[in-house]
C-alpha cells in the first residue's frame, strides 16, 4: 500500500520543525541576611525622648531649650557650635513632624539596617542627616530641625540597593525602583511649600546616594540549591571609602559656607 504525502508537503517544502518550548523561570529560594535593626530601634527611642524633653522645656521655661541649643542655626554654627550639624536630626517642630519621621524611619530603616548591618546602616543615617544640615547651612539661612535629610538619605540608599542587585530581581526590578523615585519625586514637590526646608531634603538625598553607591551592600547568590544564600562583596575597605568620600565632600562644603557664605 502507498502512502503518499500531504499535499502541503508535494512541492518538495520540508515540514515545519517544532519550536524550542524556553525554559520556565523558576523561583528558587535563598537564605537573605537575618538582623534585628536594633540602631533602628535605637534611633527611635533616642528621637522620641529627645521630643518629650523639648515638650517638658516648653512647659517648664516656656520656650524649647533643646531647639534653641541644637537647632541648625547659621550664625551659631559660623561662631563654632559646629554640633548643630548633627543635633538637628533628633529635634521635631511637632507631633505630626516627628510622627511622619519616624514612620519613615521604620518603614525604610528595619529593611535596610538587615541589608546594611548595624555599624554601615548608622553611618547611612549620619552621613546624611549631616549632608542635609550642611546643604541647609548653604542655601537657607532659616533655622531648621528634623530627620527628613536622614530620613531622605535613607530612601536614596535604597534606590541604589535596588539598581547595584537589580540582576537578583528580575521583571519587580523595575517596579520597585520607580516607587522609590516616586516616593522621592512627591515628597520634594511637598516640600516647596513654606516653611519646609527641602535644600536639607536634597542634601540628605545626595549624602545617602554617595555613601550608598560606594558602600552599600552589593549581593551575590552563592551556594547549591536548597542551601542557596546571598553573600556581600562588598569589604570593609569599601565602607571605609563610602564614608571618606562622602565625609571630605560634605565638610567641605561646610568650611566653603563657613568662609563664604552663599546665604545671608
Amino acid at each position: 500500500m502507498n502512502m503518499t504525502q500531504p499535499p502541503e508537503y508535494n512541492d518538495g517544502t520540508p515540514p515545519p520543525q517544532p519550536q524550542p518550548v524556553p525554559p520556565q523561570q523558576q523561583r528558587i529560594p535563598v537564605s537573605l541576611p537575618a538582623t534585628s535593626p536594633r540602631v533602628t530601634y535605637t534611633i527611635l527611642g533616642i528621637t522620641i525622648v529627645a521630643y518629650l524633653v523639648q515638650l517638658l522645656t516648653q512647659y517648664l521655661y516656656g520656650y524649647d531649650l533643646a531647639v534653641g541649643l541644637g537647632a541648625k542655626a547659621n550664625d551659631a554654627i559660623r561662631a563654632g557650635q559646629l554640633w548643630r550639624f548633627f543635633t538637628p536630626m533628633l529635634l521635631h517642630g511637632s507631633i505630626m513632624h516627628i510622627g511622619f519621621n519616624m514612620y519613615a524611619l521604620y518603614i525604610f530603616g528595619i529593611g535596610l539596617e538587615r541589608r546594611y548591618g548595624h555599624g554601615r546602616f548608622l553611618l547611612l543615617y549620619v552621613i546624611s542627616g549631616f549632608a542635609g544640615s550642611v546643604f541647609s547651612f548653604l542655601f537657607s539661612n532659616a533655622y531648621s530641625i528634623g530627620a527628613s535629610g536622614a530620613i531622605f538619605g535613607l530612601i536614596a540608599a535604597e534606590g541604589i540597593f535596588l539598581y547595584q542587585n537589580r540582576k537578583l530581581f528580575g521583571a519587580s526590578f523595575g517596579k520597585a525602583l520607580n516607587n522609590v523615585i516616586f516616593v522621592v519625586a512627591i515628597n520634594l514637590f511637598l516640600g516647596l511649600q513654606p516653611g519646609i526646608d527641602n535644600w536639607g531634603h536634597i542634601g540628605g538625598l545626595m549624602g545617602g546616594l554617595i555613601f550608598a553607591w560606594f558602600a552599600g551592600p552589593h549581593w551575590e547568590v552563592q551556594g547549591i540549591s536548597p542551601n542557596r544564600q546571598v553573600v556581600d562583596l562588598r569589604e570593609p575597605r569599601d565602607v571605609i571609602v563610602g564614608t571618606a568620600v562622602a565625609i571630605i565632600i560634605f565638610c567641605t562644603l561646610a568650611a566653603i559656607g563657613m568662609w563664604f557664605p552663599f546665604v545671608q
